[in-house]
């Protein structure tokens, strides 16, 4: 009997490929996506997606969809919080097990680790390891269908932001660029696939910069940064 699993969703590539490899397992079932969304933007985190198009996509895949609301101070701890009542619910539904679609961050699997082992929760990373380019070309030749939903406006050129993902696209990208964005350079938006019933039709309404300010320390001083990042608004 297989093992029933949820699949942490953001509703990108790496976690639709994740997907992917979890439900041709023989020892996983998936019971459920769980998506974490604004309380206050209704809309995924840098993904910059709404909760209705994420719903869309649990719909055309066959699966619930369980939504966390994040408050709006959007700090670890209250991130913490909601993935700490998250896992009391899965717990209720007798799973133990989140899959996540995490490539190389050493730091951000630890944080994930961590946090999950102090609710009584084990993660299990599908893609880990693999090359980013042979993940993207492996996401692509499947056929699944994604579009660049946000990106980093100090890394990626506006013109790309809402333009569906090909190889030529990727070869084009820059060398400073990773292939899937695993490094924050750009997120995406699953549209359509080999496991999905229909395809999502996407109408890109415009395209918004948001800046965001935060801090580092630099020899002994603290320094203020701002980082501009795009987002497209599809409905």
């Amino acid at each position: 009997m297989k093992k029933k699993i949820a699949i942490s969703w953001s509703g990108g590539k790496d976690a639709c490929l994740a997907f992917h490899y979890l439900k041709q397992s023989k020892e996983y079932k998936i019971d459920h996506l769980h998506t974490v969304i604004g309380e206050e933007t209704n809309r995924v985190g840098m993904h910059g997606i709404k909760k209705e198009l994420i719903e869309a996509q649990a719909k055309s895949l066959n699966l619930p969809l369980k939504i966390s609301h994040l408050p709006s101070d959007k700090s670890n701890k209250s991130y913490d919080q909601v993935m700490s009542e998250y896992a009391e619910y899965c717990k209720t539904k007798g799973i133990d097990t989140i899959a996540f679609g995490d490539i190389f961050l050493e730091d951000l699997r630890q944080y994930r680790e961590e946090r999950m082992a102090e609710t009584g929760m084990k993660c299990v990373f599908p893609l880990w390891g693999k090359g980013t380019k042979a993940v993207i070309e492996e996401f692509l030749d499947l056929g699944y269908q994604t579009k660049i939903c946000a990106g980093d406006a100090s890394k990626l050129n506006k013109s790309l932001i809402g333009q569906t993902i090909n190889h030529q696209l990727i070869q084009n990208l820059g060398e400073n660029v990773d292939p899937c964005g695993e490094n924050g350079e750009f997120h995406t938006f699953v549209y359509n696939g080999p496991l999905f019933q229909n395809s999502i039709e996407l109408q890109l309404l415009s395209i918004h910069s948001h800046f965001y300010v935060y801090k580092i320390e630099d020899d002994g001083k603290t320094k203020e940064m701002r980082t501009e990042f795009y987002f497209a608004d599809f409905e």
